[in-house]
């Protein structure tokens, strides 16, 4: 079993930067593969971005390739999602989740954090 708690957002000016980070309970944290899912008012929760289970590979959806950053460290049983560029657009809720299988479904993580709240004014 693995909880997670995220930190680290907050409200930026657009063209500005924040890093999401998002620790991870449990002694079996390298085997999950880790992904970032966000949810702006009036859309449904979104895939954002996701790392393999030995940080070797990442994946991003359209629309933050190029801008932001997956990573993990396996030691220190933390993810970090690093956001520049940010814009109004980007204004969401960010959720950190753990998947035995990677996926971009919402339906496929096995364990959610509570999410951290990102605003980005124009």
């Amino acid at each position: 079993q693995v909880q997670l708690v995220e930190s680290g957002g907050g409200l930026v000016q657009a063209g500005g930067s924040l890093r999401l980070s998002c620790a991870a309970s449990g002694r079996t944290f390298s085997s999950y593969c880790m992904s970032w899912f966000r949810q702006a008012p009036g859309k449904e929760r979104e895939f954002v971005a996701a790392v393999s289970v030995n940080g070797v590979g990442t994946y991003y959806t359209d629309s933050v390739k190029g801008r932001f950053s997956i990573s993990r460290d396996n030691a220190e049983n933390t993810v970090y999602l690093q956001m520049n560029s940010l814009k109004p657009e980007d204004t969401a809720v960010y959720y950190c989740a753990a998947a035995r299988t990677f996926s971009r479904s919402t339906s496929s993580p096995d364990y959610w954090g509570q999410g951290t709240q990102v605003t980005v004014s124009a």
